[in-house]
């Protein structure tokens, strides 16, 4: 006879990751392979997380070629989706959603190095190209566990509590996150490049416009 009955089961302070498929991604990674060859024909790009690799500049949501703004659309629709299905009770409606998006392509031995994005809801990654392996960690995105003094938890071997979690998209695929979530991406081992987009999406207060003075919008700047 048992002498205990459970009446209830929650999670508490769990960590949510969200994978979405992007319809036909075919066409458009063949497309943003190009603008990608095209924006690394006209500049050396910048240096954020990543090691031996291209970092596009500036907010490449703001380019006007179709496959941009079709994966930025995209990258809209599961920000709301998720933020929706943590259970958010805000009128998202209400809210101004800030998109900055940039795009990395790591060679060979390329890699990012451990990261968060400060200011940012959500942070996005969205594969275009991701070579294949067959063992080994290349291509893999690594994320640690934000909390600490799990020590005597790791005995227990349980999954909820392990220390890191890596799992290794394919193209076409987009991955969202919290942006607090400390993550960082294997070097790549293979012969062919790895080409992402990564994205952090943040909620604002929409200002209301003063009659006696003009409203700037808040910038949003990018991390990592």
């Amino acid at each position: 006879m048992e002498t205990v009955s459970q009446t209830k089961y929650e999670k508490l302070f769990s960590t949510p990751l969200f994978r979405f498929a992007v319809n036909d991604a075919d066409a458009l990674n063949t497309a943003l392979l190009a603008e990608g060859e095209r924006l690394r024909s006209e500049t050396e790009g910048v240096s954020k997380s990543n090691r031996g690799g291209w970092h596009s500049a500036g907010n490449l949501f703001e380019n006007e070629a179709p496959c941009i703004q079709l994966l930025k659309s995209a990258a809209e629709s599961s920000v709301l989706a998720a933020t929706k299905k943590t259970g958010a009770k805000v009128d998202t409606t209400k809210l101004d959603l800030k998109l900055f998006a940039w795009m990395n392509a790591n060679p060979p031995g390329g890699y990012n190095a451990p990261h968060t994005h400060p200011g940012a809801h959500w942070s996005g990654v969205y594969y275009v190209a991701q070579p294949d392996v067959e063992t080994g960690s290349s291509g893999k995105i690594e994320f640690l566990d934000p909390r600490s003094d799990l020590p005597n938890w790791r005995l227990l071997e349980t999954p909820a509590f392990s220390a890191k979690k890596a799992i290794r998209p394919q193209p076409g695929e987009l991955i969202l996150f919290p942006s607090y979530l400390v993550h960082w991406v294997y070097p790549n081992e293979t012969e062919e490049e790895r080409v992402t987009i990564a994205f952090n999406a943040t909620f604002r207060k929409i200002r209301k416009a003063s009659k006696n003075k003009t409203i700037i919008p808040e910038r949003h700047f990018q991390k990592g």
